[in-house]
């Protein structure tokens, strides 16, 4: 018997089924069946052509999805049930990832809740709202052993209403499926399971992609449609009597929806008022004891539909839109004017001859010093003292700044004035578009990291990854670059596809990674010291890379249970990535046993390598950096085939690793916990690494970057570098004690 039955269900109106079919003859499971209810002969063909092994259940047009689901349901005979709109998607891997982890739940678990991701005609890739929800579930539920009663969970009732993020234990479907089938819309399955199981469980990683119509390809939404709104939500509210938390989350998200399909619906003047005063009467019948209506103007709202006063309402509306119309013409003439002002400003400074002995430096669109300008900046110091740096920081970040960084703040008169008349502006990423190529200026680009996942134009087949993007402006700030510096020639192959123009590559190493190789026995036991690590205890550096198709960080590690694996001697450094600094860390609720300690605020993240005996990322440029201390890596590539398919990447990191690979948390502690990490084929793996992208790391990177830029000297009086064999890292943390 598998483990999982995909059951694709529906016509195929809009020609996704091929891509989704192909998709899963792509990625076979062992554990896994496909089933296609196929609404019409298109779909029965397609199915048949493109799955051989494929369990296809002939259906006749018309046929209704709740009937298409039965049916396929019907045929299925895995142990779990995953219903898949034949207009819908799923990430490459998702089958797997959903099989395995269904596998690992205990049997008092009915249905497993997916995150997803949402395409449409022009973006595709977006993350859900639902992500954050999830993570916060699956920490509690953490790997999903500790399943999860809705009435101590009821806000994943807000959770998108798909069906297709709801994985149901076979048993339970057909236990209940009459009940949630028998005239019932999508939207009442999806949470109508959630309130039958016993418990349930999250997995909060994308395993889904919804492809939502455009609403104008939709028929006109009908009178009994819109009351069928209401008629879903009183149907689940008699289904959560009794249990007060889901019961107010469903009156809450009653309330809220019914106010806004009155508002966008665009419904005739008869249907509005018949609507309304069908939603005001299921506000006030169903309305929870105790319950409080949300403050300002959504409380009002509230109010004026318990009261059922249609008119008022209307003349709230009108009044509202009027005022918001009102505000937005001030804030947009304020903002034009400010702009005017600072380009008046920053124009007038363009006028006067560039300055050369100022030089401009950013970071990670201007979060502070860091990085390859960073280290640029402190070698100029020695070798140019003359010219002067200014550092762009955000005013949120400028108290966190080394004692005397003279800075400028973007938007400010001083700011416009210094872009505009340095002679050198030194970046990592790259500078507003607005910042003007002078000809007596030059442009450094020191980009930061060396790529795995594509970049710049080689982002174009991978719209969820280039999501907002304007390619055309990208060009025009590229084409401001007279240099772009180069950790290895893999990278300077790269740039030269993904970012085409006229600059200079400089092969000369990345700068923020001399330290790798000047760093002495007695900063490394600083370091460890400043970070609460006792000496002779193993350090194992987790970092893990942002995903395009997540909203939020969620560790897809259990750290908690692999700490304790790793006992008393091993402390995990854990280090979210630079893109989730805002969000609430999920680390949190972890103990501080000492075992595990979040590192994510910690500058600068060299130290961190320094301070680690090891390093265990996924798909990071950070294993290119660590990899010049010669020190044990170990790649976690649990999405390994969903995040290929999605970012997209120059090389297929699990032939080629930097060490041993784990695809699943047990396999990365067994490596942990033995000599996996740090054994001959370890070794030998991490040498061929090395001699790929530590090419021309060799602790005098930033040196050779400030005599060629800044100084002028000629490629051939620059420091050589040696060759691999005769360079010396830092000491190991073993070796500094």
């Amino acid at each position: 018997m598998p483990e999982l039955s995909v059951v694709v269900h529906g016509p195929d109106t809009r020609d996704h089924l091929t891509g989704l079919l192909a998709s899963l003859a792509a990625h076979p499971h062992p554990d896994t069946e496909v089933v296609v209810a196929a609404v019409g002969d298109w779909a029965r063909e397609a199915a048949e052509r493109h799955i051989p092994a494929v369990e296809v259940v002939p259906l006749p047009d018309g046929t209704d999805p709740a009937a298409a689901r039965a049916a396929g349901a019907a045929r299925a005979t895995g142990r779990w049930l995953h219903f898949v709109r034949a207009e819908d998607g799923l990430p490459a891997g998702a089958p797997r990832t959903v099989a395995e982890r269904a596998a690992a739940l205990p049997g008092q678990v009915d249905v497993l809740l997916l995150d997803h991701v949402r395409s449409t005609w022009r973006t595709s890739g977006l993350p859900s709202a639902d992500g954050p929800l999830l993570a916060r579930a699956g920490r509690t539920d953490r790997t999903d052993r500790a399943p999860l009663a809705l009435d101590d969970h009821a806000p994943l009732l807000r959770t998108a209403p798909l069906l297709g993020t709801r994985v149901v234990r076979a048993a339970f479907w057909r236990a209940h499926e009459r009940f949630l089938t028998s005239g019932r819309d999508e939207p009442f399955t999806a949470r109508a399971a959630l309130l039958l199981a016993d418990r349930v469980a999250a997995l909060p990683h994308p395993a889904y992609e919804h492809r939502p119509p455009r609403p104008e390809s939709l028929p006109p939404v009908t009178a009994e449609q819109h009351h069928a709104l209401v008629d879903r939500y009183e149907a689940l509210l008699d289904l959560a009597r009794g249990r007060p938390a889901p019961y107010a989350v469903l009156y809450d998200l009653m309330v809220r929806d019914c106010l806004r399909a009155f508002v966008r619906a665009g419904m005739p003047e008869p249907v509005a008022r018949e609507f309304f005063r069908r939603a005001s009467l299921a506000a006030l019948r169903r309305r929870p004891e105790g319950y409080s209506r949300p403050p300002g103007p959504e409380g009002l709202r509230r109010s004026l539909l318990e009261e059922g006063a249609y008119t008022k309402y209307r003349a709230f509306q009108t009044a509202n839109k009027a005022r918001r119309a009102v505000r937005g013409t001030v804030r947009t003439r304020r903002r034009q004017a400010a702009a005017l002002l600072r380009d008046h400003q920053y124009r007038r400074a363009l006028t006067a001859p560039a300055d050369p002995r100022l030089a401009v430096f950013s970071a990670y669109w201007n979060r502070g010093v860091a990085c390859n300008p960073a280290a640029i900046a402190a070698k100029l110091g020695e070798l140019a003292p003359w010219i002067r740096p200014v550092w762009v920081v955000n005013a949120a970040d400028a108290a966190l700044l080394p004692p005397g960084t003279d800075h400028v703040v973007p938007g400010t008169r001083r700011c416009a004035e210094a872009l505009a008349s340095a002679t050198y502006l030194v970046n990592n990423v790259n500078f507003p578009n607005s910042v003007v190529k002078r000809p007596d200026a030059v442009h450094l680009q020191t980009h930061h990291g060396t790529p795995l996942k594509r970049m710049g134009l080689d982002q174009l087949p991978y719209p969820a990854a280039a999501r907002g993007l304007d390619f055309q402006a990208l060009l025009e700030r590229v084409d401001k670059w007279d240099f772009s510096v180069s950790a290895n020639s893999h990278s300077t192959r790269m740039w030269r596809r993904a970012y085409p123009s006229r600059w200079v590559s400089l092969d000369h190493g990345y700068p923020r990674n001399d330290v790798y190789y000047t760093a002495r026995a007695a900063d490394i036991r600083a370091i460890r010291a400043r970070l609460g690590i006792a000496p002779g205890r193993r350090a194992v550096l987790y970092a893990p890379t942002h995903r395009d198709y997540e909203a939020g960080w969620t560790p897809r590690l259990d750290l908690a249970a692999l700490a304790a694996h790793l006992g008393e001697e091993t402390v995990l450094l854990v280090r979210a990535h630079y893109f989730y600094g805002s969000a609430p860390s999920p680390l949190t609720g972890l103990r501080r046993t000492g075992r595990v300690i979040d590192v994510s605020p910690y500058e600068p993240v060299e130290d961190l390598c320094l301070a680690a005996d090891a390093l265990v990322t996924d798909y990071s440029s950070i294993m290119f950096d660590y990899a010049n201390l010669d020190r044990p890596i170990v790649i976690h590539a649990d999405d390994w085939e969903i995040y290929r398919e999605t970012r997209g990447v120059y090389f297929d990191l699990l032939a080629e690793p930097p060490g041993p690979v784990a695809r699943t948390q047990a396999e990365l502690t067994e490596i942990l916990t033995t000599d996996a990490w740090r054994d001959a084929d370890a070794t030998k793996a991490r040498a061929a690494f090395r001699r790929r992208f530590c090419e021309y790391d060799d602790g005098r990177a930033a040196e050779r970057v400030v005599r060629r830029v800044f100084l002028g000297q000629d490629e051939n009086a620059l420091p050589p570098v040696p060759p691999l064999a005769e360079r010396t890292p830092a000491p190991t943390p073993e070796e500094a004690a």
